[in-house]
């Protein structure tokens, strides 16, 4: 039985929802993420940078921001784990890329959520675990349509909604019994949205640029 696995990060962890071919559904949270992709999968989308530059942005990330704006994180570098704070890695990309080439509060509020990709994954694991974007995934659900914000109650709605006409029938349950875990709404919700790209995904942003290790930098949807 072929399982296709989503995972987000959240504060205390890792959130991952799965679904198979004949629509039985299901998650899992673990402070370690090599303990839910120890579990067997066809493939893994996850919601975090593959593949990284060691100076300027991805072309894959600008291409997805231009889709779906700024729920895209701009920055994302090899370099990144270098700097005691964010002032500091600004102040370096500022003098030595120009102004307006730092790093969001958000890009460096996940940065060791994306070490800890970063020391998982390889190009042979890459062949079956893959970054997604689940605010582009949605958008392919939605049929282009631009749904309202993920933090107002309508948007949440719509898209749980779609999440549901995917399989994921269970998700408005789990997201009772998700309090007491730390996982937040918004993870939960995203990691089914990148399962369901497991299972379905055939486009993608990005894929010609290679990083230093030998990874690909692409965004599936």
């Amino acid at each position: 039985m072929a399982h296709y696995l989503g995972l987000d990060g959240f504060r205390g962890g890792w959130v991952a929802a799965w679904i198979d071919d004949q629509g039985n559904h299901g998650f899992d949270y673990s402070s370690d993420l090599s303990r839910l992709l120890a579990t067997p999968y066809r493939r893994a989308m996850i919601d975090m940078p593959i593949g990284l530059k060691m100076s300027g942005h991805r072309s894959c990330d600008i291409s997805a921001r231009e889709m779906v704006g700024a729920s895209v994180f701009l920055g994302a570098r090899r370099n990144l784990w270098e700097f005691a704070d964010q002032a500091s890695a600004n102040r370096y990309y500022w003098e030595h890329e120009g102004r307006g080439m730092g790093v969001s509060c958000q890009l460096w509020n996940i940065r060791d959520k994306i070490k800890e990709v970063d020391d998982f994954i390889t190009p042979d694991r890459q062949a079956t675990i893959c970054e997604a974007h689940p605010e582009l995934i949605f958008r392919k659900l939605g049929n282009q349509l631009r749904l309202h914000g993920k933090k107002l109650e309508r948007g949440r709605d719509q898209r749980i909604k779609l999440l549901a006409d995917q399989g994921f029938v269970r998700l408005s349950k789990w997201l009772a019994q998700r309090y007491g875990t730390g996982i937040g709404r918004d993870d939960l919700i995203d990691a089914c949205a990148c399962a369901v790209a497991a299972r379905d995904s055939t486009a993608r942003l990005g894929g010609a640029e290679v990083d230093p290790r030998g990874l690909r930098m692409e965004i599936n949807y």
